[in-house]
């Protein structure tokens, strides 16, 4: 049999039915082990174990963890950034996506967030990551402040005011009443819409 038609990893659907593993299986994984366990975490045994298939279906992927850890951080911009601007400019059509993005950032669990930003302390490619997804949302929120009249230094001085809020609250850790996030919400909206 050729090598390139091996199946190194398969799932069961618990209806007798099983799928090839692909690379994406394989980064939804490791961003949820990252969420939960950190990037130490980030390793080929027990990420195969979760997924229920040998180590051969991650290398079968990946050509080493350097690599998984690489395609780990750009399947995150894909996720934290690019999918979010993608999806707020598809809901919003001719409103202004701000309160959608607001609502949306403020409104998660950040436990993803937290752990790649803590892996960005002592890893240079996760560092790069992060500053490159902090470079690209605040342009973003700077060009959506643009577009409803403030001037471009007004826009960028909001943009990294809303960002730094961002950050403080991944960071505090403090869960809110519904109630409560409700309110700080409604008045970061007013904030923001002044």
């Amino acid at each position: 049999m050729p090598v390139n038609t091996v199946v190194y990893g398969t799932l069961s659907q618990g209806t007798g039915m099983t799928h090839q593993l692909t690379a994406r299986d394989w980064l939804r994984q490791g961003l949820k082990t990252l969420a939960t366990g950190g990037f130490t975490a980030l390793k080929a045994e027990p990420l195969a174990k979760a997924l229920g298939v040998s180590r051969g279906s991650f290398y079968w992927h990946f050509a080493d963890i350097g690599a998984f850890h690489a395609a780990i951080l750009k399947y995150w911009r894909e996720v934290a950034a690019e999918r979010i601007i993608a999806d707020l400019e598809a809901a919003s059509d001719h409103d202004n996506p701000l309160p959608l993005l607001v609502r949306q950032a403020f409104g998660g669990r950040l436990a993803l967030e937290n752990a790649v930003r803590t892996w960005a302390t002592l890893d240079p490619l996760a560092r790069s990551a992060v500053q490159a997804i902090d470079r690209r949302r605040l342009s973003y929120v700077e060009s959506l402040f643009r577009a409803s009249g403030l001037s471009p230094d007004v826009a960028r001085a909001r943009a990294q005011i809303l960002y730094w809020a961002f950050l403080g609250y991944a960071q505090s850790g403090q869960p809110f009443s519904k109630t409560k996030q409700a309110a700080v919400l409604d008045e970061l909206l007013r904030i923001v819409s002044n």
